[in-house]
């Protein structure tokens, strides 16, 4: 895609792709910005991939947190293709990887060709991202897309159920939502049950142990209008905070924001794990 655009003008060229072009797009490393927006109709997922012998404890971490952990796809051992979601090559079709060594962030990389490992296995999880189509369209707006900015994300106090090393804090993601909406956007949301499904916090930040909305963990600062009530929905870079508990060697996940994109319909009701 030509640099020479504008950045509006590029934002509206990428929504006008389809999820091929799109894929394409972040295949060939063209495109590393976030996917908020993007491929309409179509299911975001998060990302989590390591090593084999901590694959079973993350499976139950997921089976027992499905509002943050909503599993959609897995891979088999060393093979980086998902092909139940889509012509999907987990080692180039995400815009941004972050590899954590030890629990910690250790890079930040554009493909995975060179680490990629024959002992893997690769997470989709769903994602947010999903559902704010059908919010679009039933006329609510949404100020990260508008603004062409990632949304806000946090940890909380509400706590995962542990398995194996995994635990620790769910993770939030936060749109600003008028008044007159939030009864709709609620509505809306519960009806994708593999994108985080209805929001698990309305209102008051502090409740939920958010200290501020302006200085969220990831993604950008947020503008909360004065008619306008937070809400929050589960998020899938709360397996990147059961990653910094469980201080894995390696593992590698989506950077925030940046999301595999598939095939699958946004409204599917079935995941499709194997492969």
């Amino acid at each position: 895609m030509s640099e020479t655009l504008s950045p509006s003008a590029r934002t509206e060229s990428l929504r006008r792709l389809d999820v091929g072009g799109l894929r394409a797009l972040i295949r060939a490393g063209e495109y590393h910005g976030h996917t908020a927006g993007l491929a309409s109709g179509r299911l975001q997922t998060n990302l989590a991939i390591m090593p084999e012998r901590d694959a079973l404890d993350f499976m139950r971490f997921c089976q027992r947190n499905p509002k943050p952990c909503p599993l959609v796809g897995v891979t088999d051992t060393g093979d980086p293709r998902m092909r139940t979601l889509g012509d999907i090559d987990i080692r180039t079709d995400v815009p941004a990887y972050n590899v954590y060594r030890d629990g910690e962030l250790a890079d930040t990389v554009y493909d995975l060709n060179e680490l990629w490992r024959g002992d893997f296995v690769a997470f989709a999880l769903g994602c947010s991202f999903t559902f704010e189509h059908a919010l679009m369209a039933a006329g609510i707006r949404l100020h990260h897309i508008e603004r062409d900015e990632t949304v806000a994300m946090y940890r909380t106090r509400l706590e995962t159920v542990p398995a194996g090393p995994f635990r620790g804090g769910t993770v939030v993601s936060m749109r600003p939502i008028a008044r007159e909406h939030v009864g709709l956007a609620t509505e809306i949301s519960r009806r994708y049950p593999l994108a985080h499904g209805a929001p698990v916090h309305i209102g008051d930040p502090a409740e939920i142990g958010i200290a501020s909305l302006a200085s969220p963990d990831w993604g950008d600062p947020p503008v909360v209008g004065e008619d306008e009530v937070p809400m929050f929905w589960a998020c899938g870079v709360t397996p990147q905070n059961a990653i910094r508990h469980a201080r894995l060697p390696l593992c590698i996940t989506h950077q925030p924001g940046r999301m595999l994109v598939t095939d699958v319909a946004e409204d599917a009701e079935v995941p499709v794990i194997a492969g």
